[in-house]
């Protein structure tokens, strides 16, 4: 029976007595263990087969939990994982009561800090050197961060400072769009071994302070030199940008060469102050079909390890593909429609609308606080401007909302993805915010649709609102299995009654109502007539079709897939109040608690939002 290597590694210090072969070996274990495990479970494969080498020689030259690590966005962080005394539960990522998909503190102490969004690892690796450095204490602290995330804002004011206070901190970029240039890796790397070589930093001194001794030519020829060297690293060096914002620049270099990671991250461990380390990579590295199609396997479901093929669950269309249709039928209709995304094309719908559409499409990159802005700016010359981000991510932009688009009252209108409790990807990537954080905002308009052709119906009519309008839906399919493709506009702030009743009323609100009218069905086989209203609108309520429910049953239920505080339920209270209403209002939601990772229909059911859970808390309050 053959041993694996992987077997030995309970700790990554169980990484130094291994020999160059034997590292090799391991790094291949660890991809088949990536390979079957997420053949299984989904995630994020393409990234992780990536940077193997790069974490093994990461955990080589750095010593966890004493050195710190910030994986930026976390996704890639299973590798970290299985080297870090959680190889085996890591069978279990991603599922409910299994390990997180990204960085958790309470899984380990080697995890340092917890990530899921994109562009945050310079700014929290900064805070901790710079505690490191109030506590006197000597340990390295690194942050990981791709090509993608460093589009983002945040990264840039971190390096920025970092920069400018000089502390001890190593940044590694792992760039996994471009193949390594031998010729001018070569050069670089020379360049690097020679600026970063312990004899050199000591010459230098020692040259420049001679010449500083010379009686008035001196400090003139210690300009002249400091001149020479910088017109040298404008002609050959590629990182002179990072050199500007006072970054020591170290690479490229092969991330898949484990030796050479080694060599440069030991220079780079030695540096005084920040230092950037530029890795090649390549996603989905190992795996063929990753390889060819690593978009596809960035974050994907379970798949046929031998074929790479999806294994596809037939259902009905997804709300995201209704989306994506439904946007290229109203761009063939209004000449002045334009679609917004931040790095997330495929993902949200628009990838068919950019190529029927490409003068008329904008893919940002990781800035939504920029998508949102510039998207103003097409508002304000006459455009109609469609912002397509995920729940989760639109937070980032918050304040460019507010300040940029509803105070000018622009007609932008937000497709919110991703909405509500969305699954596996977990507490970071839950949309259970936006109904709270959009509604309080004055003049926006706040739809959730409770089907895809419900989602398609509020596209058109957002349009014609001529307000900031924000449309929140979920991930995967819905009910509809015929989408229409024509649709008559919805009147706005217009609910809908699904359900006759007498004994008490459910309010609900996008995927929510389907639940609602399934417990009513259940009620009524036990002698009890719930009324259903999907509601549509959480800002304008339809308040005359509330207050007549509320009225005619006195008793009233909310339900929503969003926080309870500030959100749709929120606003029925609040109108109830105002009216001065004496009867029984009750509101179920994600109660003040981060949502955990699993399935969405186990997670549904743990807080009650499915049919069973409605049922049950009806029957708890004896109505």
């Amino acid at each position: 029976m053959n041993t694996r290597i992987i077997d030995k590694i309970e700790q990554p210090a169980d990484l130094s007595g291994l020999s160059p072969i034997e590292l090799e070996t391991l790094a291949r274990e660890i991809r088949e263990i990536l390979i079957e495990t997420v053949s299984h479970t989904g995630g994020h494969l393409a990234p992780n087969l990536g940077v193997v080498e790069l974490t093994i020689a990461l955990h080589l030259v750095f010593h966890t939990p004493e050195d710190k690590i910030v994986w930026d966005v976390g996704h890639q962080s299973y590798v970290h994982k299985i080297l870090t005394g959680r190889r085996e539960q890591f069978a279990t990522i991603r599922q409910y009561g299994g390990l997180s998909g990204f960085p958790k503190t309470r899984e380990s102490v080697h995890d340092c800090f917890e990530t899921g969004h994109s562009s945050t690892s310079i700014s929290a690796a900064l805070g901790l050197a710079l505690a490191r450095d109030l506590n006197k204490e000597k340990h390295a602290v690194v942050a990981v961060i791709g090509d993608g995330a460093l589009t983002g804002g945040m990264s840039f004011e971190a390096m920025n400072h970092a920069g400018h206070v000089g502390t001890r901190l190593v940044v590694v970029l792992n760039d996994n769009e471009m193949s390594i240039d031998s010729n001018v890796g070569a050069l670089s790397g020379y360049l690097s071994k020679l600026r970063t070589d312990p004899r050199y930093y000591k010459s230098k001194g020692e040259i420049e302070e001679f010449l500083r001794r010379i009686p008035s030519l001196g400090p003139k020829m210690v300009r002249t030199v400091e001149r020479f060297k910088d017109s040298l690293k404008y002609l050959l060096m590629s990182g002179i940008f990072f050199e500007e914002l006072g970054f020591t620049y170290l690479g490229p270099v092969d991330g898949h060469n484990l030796q050479a990671l080694r060599q440069v991250l030991e220079r780079a461990r030695g540096v005084k102050g920040p230092v950037l380390v530029h890795v090649y990579t390549q996603k989905g590295k190992g795996y063929r079909p990753a390889e060819k199609n690593p978009d596809t396997f960035h974050g994907i479901g379970q798949f046929d390890i031998k074929t790479g093929e999806p294994i596809a669950k037939e259902g009905n269309p997804t709300f995201t593909r209704v989306f994506g249709d439904c946007m290229i039928r109203l761009g063939e209709e209004h000449p002045k429609l334009v679609a917004i995304s931040a790095a997330m094309s495929d993902g949200t719908g628009l990838k068919c609308f950019a190529k029927k559409f490409p003068d008329r499409f904008f893919d940002v990159g990781i800035a939504e606080q920029h998508a949102v802005t510039m998207a103003a700016g097409l508002a304000r010359s006459g455009y109609l401007p469609v912002v397509a981000i995920y729940s989760t991510f639109l937070q980032r932009a918050y304040d460019q909302i507010v300040h940029d688009v509803a105070l000018q009252e622009l007609p932008v209108i937000f497709a919110v993805d991703r909405a509500g409790i969305v699954g596996e990807d977990g507490e970071t990537h839950q949309g259970i915010f936006d109904l709270s954080y959009l509604r309080h905002i004055p003049g926006m308009i706040l739809m959730a649709p409770k089907d895809q052709n419900e989602l398609a119906a509020m596209l058109g009519s957002a349009i014609g609102y001529g307000r900031p309008t924000a449309i929140r839906y979920p991930r995967g399919s819905g009910m509809s299995d015929v989408i229409d493709e024509k649709h008559s506009p919805l009147e706005l702030g217009r609910g809908e009654l699904l359900r006759q009743g007498k004994d008490l009323t459910i309010l609900a609100i996008g995927p929510t109502v389907y639940s609602a009218l399934e417990a009513a069905e259940i009620l009524a086989k036990r002698g009890r007539q719930a009324a259903v209203v999907n509601c549509r609108f959480v800002k304008p309520l339809d308040e005359p079709l509330i207050m007549t429910w509320a009225e005619r049953t006195g008793r009233l239920l909310t339900i929503e897939d969003n926080t309870i505080a500030g959100g749709f339920g929120s606003s029925v209270l609040e109108l109830l109040s105002r009216r001065g209403w004496r009867g029984e209002c009750y509101c179920l939601g994600v109660s003040d608690c981060f949502v955990p990772h699993g399935k969405r229909e186990l997670l549904c059911s743990a807080y009650g939002l499915d049919a069973g859970g409605i049922t049950d808390f009806i029957q708890s309050k004896g109505w």
